[in-house]
């Protein structure tokens, strides 16, 4: 899509994108996607900083309100997403979508549930499966 991270620390992270005209969407401005995703990957991003190895997370609810539209004239874009809470089972955080002087394009809210014990489970066979 376009975007990458530019900076990562404990709870926060920082992408940054330029918007391209293969981002648009038929009625000539950014597709709302990209700044959704910007929105999500920053958040997450953080979440994912104040995790232990082996633990994971994922998003179970994503609010992002859309302030202005995006263009090729908006130029190079920073997303920074911070951690609100983390807990045993659910984390949140927020993120800002600006351009680099610092006028606001979104903003966004996430909760995710935090996902321990991924180790995979002993193969189990299935009902069709048993002989």
């Amino acid at each position: 899509m376009g975007f990458e991270p530019l900076e990562v620390e404990e709870g926060r992270a920082l992408f940054v994108c330029t918007p391209a005209e293969y981002h648009y969407n038929p009625i000539g401005a950014v597709h709302g996607g990209l700044a959704c995703t910007l929105l999500d990957s920053a958040m997450g991003c953080a979440v994912h900083t104040m995790l232990p190895a082996g633990v994971g997370y994922t998003t179970v609810e994503l609010k992002v309100s859309f302030l202005r539209p995006i263009t090729l004239k908006t130029g190079r874009l920073l997303c920074e997403g911070t951690i609100i809470h983390l807990g045993s089972r659910i984390a949140t955080a927020e993120a800002r979508l600006l351009d680099t002087s610092g006028k606001l394009y979104g903003h966004a809210t996430t909760t995710c549930m935090i996902l321990r014990n991924l180790a995979p489970e002993q193969s189990k066979p299935s009902v069709g499966e048993r002989g």
